[in-house]
């Protein structure tokens, strides 16, 4: 059986200070598949540089120069690390029988790739890297992807729980993907909806080799709020929902207001309608603001802008 011609896609923003050393890392796991005739010869990585703004795309040329196998995408403005990765899976899916992506800080292990490749001998179409544990992860973190993965599944989005982007894609995986033309893009929740046949392999991350997280906190809170609102509408539906269990409550209060009044009863008010109004008045708002974040998805949608520009590719 001919071995499969494998590409790696690395998203990059700002990363020249780990960029030479996670190619060589690389290359160095290729040679080896190779000898172990996991895949072709002609198997390489493709570095995708997502308007970085220091030398990333600089250096990606160097690496090209120095070994072939080295490919790079340009993307002309940072549109984000969903848009970057799919823009290397569909540059790779053409050319490629298996795509596998990773970030560039490998803090995922690339000895696990082996494991993925196996997966993929026996059938699996999408093979994903989950973590063992996040003991490693600071309080903060741990307990924020924790609550990020429990909301999704609680709102209906289908997710791999401690699954981020380091996964094995086929061909045939990732041309279904391409049909998929949404601006908004959550691979993490779109990839478990393609229905291939998928296989799971499990490892320990490691420390990042150099800089810095390109995640902050904002960063992670606009991906939550991503995810939720392009996979689920049950948001919308708890708002409606509370409106309902408001509506009971006003009856009530009505109900007692007129039982009072007839009684000839003084009642206040002040407190508990000060309460009332700031209470649901808050409510409101946030209702507003999540019924407008689905009225803003529907505006980029509709527009059909693209996902983002190639200003060079180097082959």
């Amino acid at each position: 059986m001919k071995s499969p011609r494998l590409t790696i896609v690395v998203p990059c923003f700002n990363e020249e200070l780990v960029l030479k050393e996670t190619a060589e890392t690389l290359m160095r796991l290729i040679d080896r598949l190779v000898e172990e005739g996991k895949i072709a010869e002609d198997s390489c990585i493709l570095l995708v540089n997502d308007g970085s703004c220091d030398d990333t795309w600089s250096l990606i040329r160097q690496l090209h120069e120095k070994d072939g196998r080295v490919k790079g995408l340009n993307l002309s403005i940072n549109t984000g690390q969903q848009n970057a990765l799919m823009a290397g899976l569909l540059q790779a899916g053409g050319r490629s029988d298996v795509i596998i992506s990773i970030d560039a800080d490998l803090q995922d292990d690339v000895n696990s790739i082996g494991e993925m490749l196996d997966a993929y001998h026996e059938g699996a179409d999408i093979v994903y890297g989950i973590r063992r544990s996040r003991k490693k992860d600071s309080f903060f973190k741990r307990t924020t992807a924790q609550l990020f993965y429990r909301c999704m599944s609680l709102l209906g989005a289908k997710t791999i729980y401690n699954h981020a982007d380091f996964r094995l894609m086929s061909r045939a995986a990732v041309r279904q993907l391409e049909e998929y033309p949404e601006r908004n893009l959550f691979l993490r929740g779109i990839i478990p909806q393609l229905g291939c046949n998928a296989a799971y392999v499990y490892y320990d991350r490691l420390v990042r080799n150099g800089g810095t997280t390109k995640y902050s906190l904002q960063k992670m809170f606009n991906f939550a709020v991503e995810g939720i609102t392009s996979f689920s509408i049950r948001p919308l539906r708890l708002i409606a929902s509370l409106g309902f269990l408001f509506l009971f409550c006003s009856l009530v209060a009505i109900g007692y207001t007129l039982y009072a009044w007839f009684g000839g009863e003084t009642v206040a008010g002040w407190a508990s309608l000060m309460i009332s109004v700031w209470f649901l008045g808050s409510l409101i708002l946030i209702a507003i603001g999540i019924t407008g974040e689905y009225i803003g998805k529907i505006y980029l949608e509709v527009k059909q802008r693209p996902r983002y520009h190639v200003t060079e590719y180097l082959d």
